[in-house]
């Protein structure tokens, strides 16, 4: 039997029921997937509270890695035994066992584990296309980073870094500063709304930042635009702490002509080519040594509800998952 978390309304994380359901025959251009492992993301909090689209009752969960256990017809790219992964929908990470579409996995090189690659892709992508596609960072970029130690942060920076830029992180407490420095900012800021932009303009010796990757929200859109030089970009793309307040355009060009862009994952992956070559470059950044998958926890699918409750109240220091 496959055991899998199951959601009819949204809520607190125990909302969460785990069920379990008969395996399936992988039909046209699919497979049956065996997971043994589940990343847990921001994204899956959000929709489980219900401030983020998803149709109840429904799965959970948009990021696994296991061992391919039968073919479909049609499936000529992938062989049983494959290890491979994934980072995008059909949501319902949160299983055991799960048919999935065979163009929208990833193969595994031997030097990542299905472990690491649960705790790698989600966010490996979203840093890629931040980094690559939604603000080339090039050398000599200055770039302010939210979330500096956490999961996202510790893939984010040193890809960062390695392109060029010049990173200043932002934590939300002091006892994340050594973790950001560790992931390797120039400098990092504790968060604080009112102080913020003055010290960005400090260190910047008054040039202020090139690009603000700000996945708080709410909080920090006041800061992070006073942060930003005359044509700056604002790249909002979580919401901690709720969705931003709608901007006014004036506001843009009395701060100095900024741009502001509101990019997702599924925007970015949404052929399967682009998706593969993403993830391709992912891959080829952790053989180069310019990032590592780091997993701070480990959860049995049944302890679903803690793992979202640490990821909520901010204990997590690094990528959680599911273990099957």
């Amino acid at each position: 039997m496959v055991m899998h978390v199951y959601l009819e309304q949204p809520g607190a994380p125990q909302v969460m029921q785990l069920r379990s359901s008969p395996a399936q025959a992988p039909g046209a251009g699919e497979v049956w997937l065996e997971q043994a492992a589940i990343g847990v993301n921001p994204l899956d909090l959000l929709q489980r509270k219900g401030d983020a689209p998803l149709a109840l009752p429904s799965g959970l969960g948009l990021e696994g890695a296991g061992t391919v256990t039968a073919l479909g017809p049609g499936v000529s790219t992938l062989q049983v035994g494959d290890r491979v992964g994934y980072a995008t929908g059909p949501v319902g990470a949160y299983s055991s066992a799960r048919l999935f579409p065979a163009e929208r996995l990833v193969k595994l090189p031997d030097n990542v584990s299905v472990e690491e690659a649960a705790a790698l892709l989600f966010k490996g992508i979203t840093a890629q296309y931040l980094l690559k596609s939604t603000y080339p960072v090039g050398p000599g970029t200055r770039v302010l980073v939210y979330g500096a130690g956490g999961a996202l942060g510790q893939l984010l920076v040193p890809w960062a870094k390695h392109l060029g830029a010049f990173v200043i992180g932002v934590v939300s407490k002091a006892q994340s500063l050594d973790r950001a420095k560790a992931a390797g900012c120039d400098e990092v800021l504790v968060f604080d709304a009112p102080t913020l932009a003055a010290q960005v303009l400090d260190l910047t010796h008054g040039h202020k930042v090139d690009v603000v990757y700000d996945s708080v929200g709410r909080a920090s859109l006041q800061a992070s635009l006073d942060s930003l030089r005359p044509r700056g970009v604002l790249v909002s793309f979580g919401a901690t702490s709720g969705a931003p307040e709608p901007l006014a355009m004036s506001t843009l060009n009395s701060k100095g002509s900024l741009y502001v862009t509101r990019p997702s994952l599924a925007a970015h992956t949404a052929t399967a080519q682009e998706y593969q070559d993403r993830a391709q470059d992912v891959l080829a950044a952790v053989a180069a040594g310019i990032i590592k998958p780091r997993i701070w926890k480990r959860y049995p699918l049944a302890d679903v509800a803690a793992a979202h409750d640490d990821l909520q109240q901010g204990r997590s220091q690094g990528a959680i998952i599911l273990t099957t």
